[in-house]
Formats: structure tokens, sequence, C-alpha cells
């Protein structure tokens, strides 16, 4: 697949596969490589087809939609505002390299919710607090969750493979990779898997959550 290129007349584009990106709003902690890691992986969530979303947010999310968009790949953001105005002068937060805002009004912890539910798969880039709360949302819906690994640029992975040694909870729709190409394409792959179960969002702690086709 090419970079999306929505046709409204094509009623099948509910099909395309949606990819959130989640990552530090601040990259000041992280090294200037960074910023081009951040873009690449926008660029290859475009240059494999799928559309890219993110919190509609500043730091890795932003460079990486700045990066879909240099492919021509479509960019949606979900807002913790409630409106445009509040969007730019309350939370401060850019309009630039998003095709479609969704301002949720629910501030940060209820815009993190429905941002992954609107995703078919999240990429996990380097973060901090907001990022792992919307890796642990992902991981207890069982979607399909790219780790990008920051081989000591940064140690988000590494706590991130702590805290699944740690939970005891098996989940085998997590991947780890340092490459974006190789983790978007990981990644559309288990979508496509994924998409073969009905989802419902009921969640059992220790239940095997699949069962008849379904996903609770």
């Amino acid at each position: 697949m090419g970079p999306v290129c929505l046709n409204t007349n094509n009623t099948r584009n509910y099909l395309i596969p949606k990819i959130g990106v989640s990552g530090a709003a601040d990259m000041g902690f992280l090294g200037e490589e960074s910023y081009e890691i951040a873009k690449e992986v926008g660029r290859e969530i475009a240059r494999q087809g799928a559309i890219m979303m993110s919190g509609a947010t500043t730091g890795f999310p932003y460079w990486a939609a700045a990066g879909c968009k240099e492919m021509c790949g479509v960019s949606v953001g979900l807002s913790p505002a409630s409106s445009v105005r509040e969007h730019t002068e309350v939370y401060r937060l850019p309009l630039e390299n998003m095709d479609f805002i969704t301002y949720t009004g629910f501030g940060y912890s209820g815009r993190d919710l429905l941002f992954t539910r609107s995703c078919d798969a999240i990429i996990i880039g380097p973060g901090r607090i907001g990022t792992y709360h919307e890796f642990t949302i992902s991981f207890e819906d069982q979607k399909p969750i790219g780790i990008l690994m920051g081989d000591g640029k940064w140690e988000t992975d590494e706590i991130i493979k702590l805290m699944i040694e740690k939970s005891h909870r098996p989940n085998k729709k997590i991947i780890f990779d340092n490459n974006p190409q190789r983790l978007v394409t990981k990644l559309l792959q288990l979508v496509s898997e994924d998409r073969k179960l009905m989802r419902g969002y009921k969640n059992y702690d220790g239940v095997d959550s699949v069962k008849e086709g379904t996903v609770f």
C-alpha cells in the first residue's frame, strides 16, 4: 500500500488502518536525533497506507504527524480541549500537521481513552506518565501495541518491559523493534489478524479474553 489518499466516493475508507502514536509532549529530555526518529515513524505510517492518529499534542506525536504529512498521509488528532480556542489558548496545543481534530472536552485523561479506542493499533515512543497511561489503556483493551526501542536514547521501552514482566498478564499483541518500518509492518499484520475478532470492552483480570471469536 502507498500513502493514503481519501476518496470521498469510496464507501470502504473505514477499512483503512488507524495507527496511533503516543509519546512525550515535552522532548527536552531527549536528544536531537529523536525528532527525526519521530518523523520517520509518521512517514512510515503514511508509506504503508495507514492513517496516523495522535493526541493532537506537541513533542513526539507532533513530529510524527509532521513526518506523516511529508508523505502526504492523513493525520487525525484528538484534543483534550472542548474547542479550537481552548485547544490553542488554554492547552497551548498546535493545529499544524492535523487534517482533522476532534475536540473531546474530556481533559488529558479522558482524551487518552478516546484516542486509544479510536485506533486499531498504537505505537509507543519515548514518553512520560501520559505515555504510560495510553500504554496501560491499550494493554487492558488488548490492542496491538508496538514499542519503539530507544537503544539507549530513552528508557521508556525498558520500563514497559518491566511493567509487562511484573503484571503477570500475558499479552501476545505487544511487539518491540527499533526500526519504524519493521514496527509498522508488524503492527499492520497484527491489525489484520485482530480484525477477524469482534471486540467488546469487558475486561476481566486474569481471564482468557478471546472466546468464540470475541475480544472482551
